[in-house]
Formats: structure tokens, C-alpha cells, sequence
């Protein structure tokens, strides 16, 4: 038996997860996600994919973000034409997502030509995919529930477990038995919390000899959340003293529905008026919708302390979601206070550009952030505080305050992701591989995991092979 495993993506940098396990020849890929950052690298990067079609055994997808599902449709469309396996509410996310940045990069594509026509130019540029490749690999996606053991080869078997990511998220753990051994890999995906609400904690796999683990919060840790209510809190009083708007990048799936819980919480506690919220991102809108069609996935939390007392726990008397464009431009004419919840998580397309050209040079706004922001994004620049920013090709001056929250973040910091490690049984564990992460996160785990203990954790680089004895 022969093992190798090499990463195609998120090799020291954090979007675009492509992995692949090699055994005996035969290639499994886990993820097949989009890489974000500038267009124009982001395009160069997407499009060179990095391994044929035709060598993929099968696909495992971990969870339903777009850096980790959105390039399944450019997969299917040279060629591939094998099972991809999620578990349900993954399938219903990633197809959403897919969707969705079909749709945008035919709207961007018309945009571009138009501008190019302006100016005489010459347009080449295609969309990566359209919605109807999405709608035909979303077919080849098979539901797999938690603890299901299924067969993707000749002696390989996967079985998900709950990653308390987002909705659906999941952790896989392969094992490959030939020649009369075994050997077992967990692919961490993205590490979730614990904690957290609506979703279960991350779950704990049986003993692995290898764990590809997720380093994007290698060098920092969270805020406490009951800080972070109290800081959500006084920035939404501040907005009412202000009469100001809360304009949250916030990705449309978990992010988007867990401050709308939070913001529900402290209305029913007293801890602020209530304030019109509006989720500004057709997206979001239709994700809500799966988080309320797949209640297997919640916690104890929110089953015995919240629907008991409300039906739905994405929604109250002032929320508001909008459904055309027109609805979107109106919140940029009304007055505030108002919270506007936007996608692209990362600042980087659709609706949330609009908010911020029409609020970021006003003071009495607040731009919250919640997420992690990659590296050459426009939310790594507000996040930086810089006086200036380009939006569509327009400079702004940045006069609304910037607010950072991390507590909401969905992604385990290091020190919640090593007592995750030790939570589990590590007697066969033979190497930790570090994926998902900046190169200075990752140097520091790295050294914080030798620290603990734990066998000398591998930095993967991009399209180096690993061979797993």
C-alpha cells in the first residue's frame, strides 16, 4: 500500500482548500474550493486547476464556503463525472453558493464588457461556470449523514463528523486498508468551536495516524463571547445615539444567521432597543430558509433555550430581509439607525461594495467586522484602518468607524483547536500536516503544537507530496 498526500490550495494561505490522498495510484480529492483575494489572482488561480479531471476517484467536500466548494462546477466541466460526497445540508449550502457565484460572475462579465466597450477595448474574460454547470454537478452531490461509513474505493472508507463549522460541516476521517494494515487520515476541514450557537461542537473522531488540520487563527485568539454581546451592544446603542448604520460584511451562511440570533438575544434581554435589521444578500435570504430545514444539525442550546420561545430563531419584528436590487438601494436613501447585514464577507463583490460606497465617508457609521479577512481583500483594508480605500475602481476616504469582533468568528483559534487535539485519542498519531492558514499563523502553531508535545507538525506547501508510511 502506497499513501502520498499533497494540497493543490490553502498551502500557506487560507482560501481555495484542494487536497488530495493518493493511494496506490489513485487520487481523492477533499474540497475543491475557489481561491479569494484580488481579481485578477483570484482568476489565475481558479483557472489553473492543477490536476486532471480523469485522475479523481472521488470527491469529498467538507463544508458548503465558497473556499472550499467553488469550484466544483469548473471540476465537473472538464470532465469529471464520480460521486461527490457531503453530508445533506452541505449539498443544500454549496449548491446556494455555486448558484450564486454563477450568477455574479455573469452579472460581473456583462459589467466588464460594457466597461470595455466604453473605452474601446478589447474583452476576452468568461465566467469559470455558468448555472447550468451548477445545477448539473450539483446532481453528482451524494448526502451522507454523520457516522455513516461509506465506500469511495478499493479499501477506502470515510466517515463524516460534525465540525461545528457551520451548518453541516464536516470533519472526514478515511481509512485504507490493504496488504492487511490500516491507516487512518482526518481531514479537520475548518475547525469549528465550541460553544457556539445554533450548531454542535466539533465532534471526536476515533484515533487517526495522520490529522490535515486548519491553522487560520494560528497566532490569535478570540474574544470571550459574552464580551463580544456586550461590545455588539454598546455599538448598537452608539448607532441609536447616532442615528447612525451598522453596515456587517457577514458571509451568508452562519455568519449571517448567528448575528441575527445575537442581535434577537439582547433585544429579548433588554440590552438594546429594537433596531431595524435588514440582511441585504438574496443569498442569506435562502440560507436562512436551509438552517431552517435542517434543525438535525442544531445544538441543545437552541432547541431547549430559544424555540421553546420563539418558532423561528432567525427572525423578529424588525427584521427585514430585501429581495430586489431596488430594496437594496433603498437602504442606502434611509435613515438611520439601522443594521445592514451584507455579503461578500470579505468586501470583495456584490451588494455589501454598494453599502460602503454610499457609507464609508459618513462618520456616524460603524462598520462592524466579524470574520476573518484574507490577505489583498478590501475587508483586509478596512480592517487595517486605512484612510483610503478603492472601491470599483473609485478612491473613498474612509471617515466611519471600524469595529472588529472575533468572538463570532467560525473558525477554532489555536489554542481551541489544540484542546481539541487533545481531546481525542492520538496513540497512532504519526504526523499533524498544517493547511488553511498565512504563513506567520502557521509558523507560530506549528511551534506551539511542539510546545505541547505533539510530533513536529508539517507546514504543507503548495504541490509538495507527503509520503504517509
Amino acid at each position: 500500500m502506497e499513501m502520498t498526500f499533497y494540497s493543490l490550495g490553502a498551502a500557506e494561505e487560507v482560501t481555495g482548500s484542494k487536497h488530495v490522498l493518493e493511494v496506490d495510484g489513485k487520487s481523492f480529492l477533499v474540497d475543491c474550493g475557489a481561491f479569494q483575494g484580488s481579481r485578477a489572482e483570484s482568476d489565475r488561480k481558479n483557472r489553473n486547476f492543477g490536476i486532471a479531471a480523469d485522475r479523481i476517484e472521488g470527491v469529498l467536500l467538507t463544508h458548503g464556503h465558497f473556499d472550499h466548494c467553488g469550484l466544483l462546477p469548473l471540476l465537473a466541466k472538464w470532465g469529471y463525472r464520480g460521486n461527490i460526497y457531503s453530508t445533506p445540508a452541505t449539498r443544500d449550502i454549496a449548491s446556494l453558493v455555486m448558484m450564486d457565484s454563477a450568477y455574479i460572475q455573469a452579472r460581473d462579465a456583462e459589467y466588464l464588457r460594457k466597461q470595455a466597450h466604453k473605452k474601446g477595448e478589447k474583452f476576452d474574460w468568461a465566467p469559470l461556470y455558468t448555472e447550468k454547470e451548477v445545477i448539473e454537478v450539483t446532481g453528482q452531490i451524494m448526502g451522507v449523514s454523520y457516522r455513516r461509513p461509506f465506500i469511495m474505493g478499493d479499501g477506502v472508507r470515510c466517515e463524516f463528523y460534525d465540525a461545528g463549522h457551520i451548518l453541516g460541516s464536516a470533519m472526514a476521517y478515511v481509512t485504507v486498508k490493504k496488504d492487511g494494515g490500516e491507516r487512518a487520515v482526518l481531514f479537520s476541514g475548518d475547525l469549528g468551536r465550541k460553544g457556539k450557537p445554533i450548531i454542535r461542537d466539533p465532534d471526536l473522531p476515533p484515533a487517526p495516524d495522520y490529522v490535515v488540520l486548519e491553522s487560520t487563527y494560528g497566532d490569535r485568539r478570540h474574544d470571550k463571547p459574552a464580551d463580544a454581546l456586550g461590545t455588539l451592544a454598546e455599538i448598537a446603542k452608539r448607532a441609536v445615539a447616532n442615528r447612525g448604520k451598522i453596515i456587517i460584511p457577514a458571509f451568508a451562511i452562519e455568519r449571517t444567521q448567528e448575528l441575527v440570533y445575537y442581535f434577537h438575544l439582547l433585544v429579548d434581554e433588554g440590552e438594546i432597543p429594537e433596531i431595524p435589521i435588514y440582511v441585504d444578500s438574496p443569498m442569506a435570504t435562502n440560507a436562512t430558509t436551509i438552517f431552517q430545514v435542517h434543525p438535525e444539525c442544531y445544538d441543545n442550546e437552541i432547541h431547549e433555550v430559544f424555540i421553546r420561545h420563539h418558532k423561528n430563531p432567525f427572525g423578529f419584528n424588525k427584521l427585514h430581509f430585501t429581495a430586489s436590487v431596488e430594496e437594496s438601494k433603498a437602504l442606502n436613501r434611509m435613515p438611520g439607525p439601522a443594521v445592514i447585514i451584507s455579503a461578500d464577507g470579505m468586501c470583495e463583490a456584490g451588494r455589501i461594495q454598494h453599502h460602503l460606497i454610499n457609507n464609508i465617508e459618513d462618520p456616524a457609521t460603524t462598520i462592524l467586522l466579524v470574520g476573518f479577512m484574507a490577505q489583498n481583500t478590501l475587508g483586509r483594508r478596512i480592517q487595517n484602518r486605512e484612510n483610503e480605500v478603492k472601491i470599483h475602481g473609485t478612491w473613498f476616504k474612509r471617515r466611519a468607524q471600524v469595529e472588529n469582533i472575533n468572538a463570532f468568528s467560525a473558525h477554532a483559534d489555536y489554542v481551541e483547536a489544540e484542546e481539541w487535539l487533545d481531546s481525542l485519542d492520538l496513540s497512532r498519531l504519526k504526523k499533524i500536516f498544517l493547511v488553511h492558514g498565512e504563513p506567520r499563523a502557521q509558523a507560530a502553531f506549528k511551534e506551539y503544537l511542539k510546545n505541547k508535545g505533539r510530533p513536529e507538525p508539517v507546514i504543507v506547501r503548495y504541490g509538495e507530496t507527503y509520503k504517509l508510511a
